[in-house]
């Protein structure tokens, strides 16, 4: 078995490094590792939560999710953290992860494999700790986001939110202008 040695660095706002190295035996599941990373930056945990699987750029790949959403509007396996083992999602020496918590005010963690050792380990550990932590609450939720008054953005929900790419994916579906609300 394989023990991963792993680079979590937190995304702030001011540019600060605040990372925590963070060892994990492959055989455990994305569910400790979430709740080692959540202890190591002093977070409640008591968020909505999802890995993803990254590239060299950083690009959000496959989910990897704190709890199943029942999301049946898409057609894609749900990995769920405490089905999924380590060792299964890694694909490269340098495996990358981002792991967002709290979707509304979106911390981000950026999570990089950065060892490998020929070991085996009980439970993942926080070896080494850069950088003093934020506070979980000095995160706004940004509701002041611009919109340009003349910008149309429809009468119709799903054409703010639909991923369908014509009218004809909706027949038998009422129109939510038709209804008083």
């Amino acid at each position: 078995m394989a023990t991963y040695k792993f680079r979590v660095l937190l995304d702030n706002s001011n540019n600060e490094e605040i990372f925590r190295d963070i060892e994990v035996d492959g055989r455990h599941h994305f569910e400790d590792f979430y709740h080692t990373i959540i202890k190591a930056f002093y977070f409640k945990g008591d968020q909505m939560a999802s890995f993803y699987v990254s590239n060299s750029d950083w690009d959000k790949g496959e989910e990897i999710a704190l709890f199943d959403m029942g999301d049946d509007l898409t057609n894609e396996s749900i990995h769920l953290m405490n089905e999924s083992r380590i060792e299964d999602f890694i694909d490269d020496n340098h495996q990358r992860f981002i792991l967002v918590y709290d979707f509304l005010k979106m911390w981000c963690f950026l999570i990089e494999l950065i060892q490998i050792k020929p070991m085996s380990i009980d439970s993942p550990e926080i070896v080494l700790s850069i950088g003093i932590s934020p506070k979980e609450e000095s995160r706004e939720i940004d509701f002041d986001i611009p919109i340009d008054d003349n910008q149309d953005l429809g009468n119709d929900f799903d054409d703010i939110f639909s991923e369908f790419e014509d009218e004809d994916d909706f027949e038998g579906f009422d129109n939510i202008d038709d209804y008083d609300i």
